[in-house]
């Protein structure tokens, strides 16, 4: 059984992925860390890394991206092997992820929903073929009206597939309102959307000369992505040092 400390465990997502590991024979939460201290669940939570007394073969972290830089020196330490589900992380501690997979093994994603990263796996096959036929490329990601950064990591991660598949030479454009010119071959456009109570929503969108294929998914529960960090910390345990992502975790 894999044991897993849960970094940021009394936010949603960790009281998330606490009911999804109850239900699974295959992971328990060894303890949880937050600052907040909540006890809502059989296994201690600590307010500190420093604290935790009991051994884990995983931690998935869900907290803040100021807690990430501890957290990270805390696995050096203690060579935990670790999922950064956090978003919003800067260069700088994007650039330390990597450092630090020197030594331990790290995972990161910009999503965790395993559609997600089927429908990244999907576009690198097809983008090349749909752009050198003509298509042009348009993302339209659509989340709730609390999300404070725009675009989302998802549609830059899907934007990424798109572009890397097909030469690396495309321009991402997020406002054309100042514009006055026809729209460019070699561009991706990403829009946003921020209403109401919308999980998640990333439409892929390939339009050519009458026809249009599109590329979609629906996140109606914030159930999917820990379901993803619980399948990753079953894939990760045990691992080598290495920088891994859900990729890895789908192949």
């Amino acid at each position: 059984m894999v044991r897993i400390l849960l970094h940021g465990c009394c936010g949603r997502m960790g009281h998330m992925i606490a009911e999804m590991a109850a239900k699974d024979e295959g992971v328990s939460i060894a303890a949880g860390v937050d600052a907040r201290g909540e006890q809502y669940a059989d296994f201690p939570v600590y307010h500190s890394l420093e604290e935790v007394k009991e051994e884990a073969d995983v931690c998935i972290d869900f907290s803040t991206a100021a807690a990430v830089p501890a957290l990270l020196e805390w696995c050096q330490e203690t060579k935990t092997p670790v999922i950064v589900c956090t978003t919003g992380l800067s260069v700088e501690q994007t650039e330390e992820l990597h450092a630090v997979s020197d030594q331990v093994a790290v995972l990161k994603s910009a999503n965790m929903s395993v559609g997600i990263n089927l429908i990244e796996q999907i576009l690198k096959e097809a983008a090349p073929k749909l752009l050198a036929a003509g298509f042009d490329c348009e993302i339209v990601e659509k989340h709730h009206n609390q999300k404070l950064d725009a675009p989302s990591g998802t549609a830059l991660a899907l934007a990424d597939a798109v572009n890397e598949s097909a030469g690396g030479d495309y321009e991402y454009v997020f406002d054309r309102s100042t514009r006055r010119e026809k729209r460019p071959k070699k561009e991706i456009g990403i829009s946003s959307v921020r209403a109401g109570s919308i999980v998640g929503d990333h439409d892929v969108i390939f339009a050519g000369q009458d026809e249009v294929i599109t590329f979609s998914h629906t996140a109606y529960s914030r159930a999917i992505f820990a379901k993803g960090a619980v399948e990753a910390a079953k894939f990760l345990a045990g691992k080598p040092a290495g920088f891994y992502d859900m990729q890895d975790v789908l192949a």
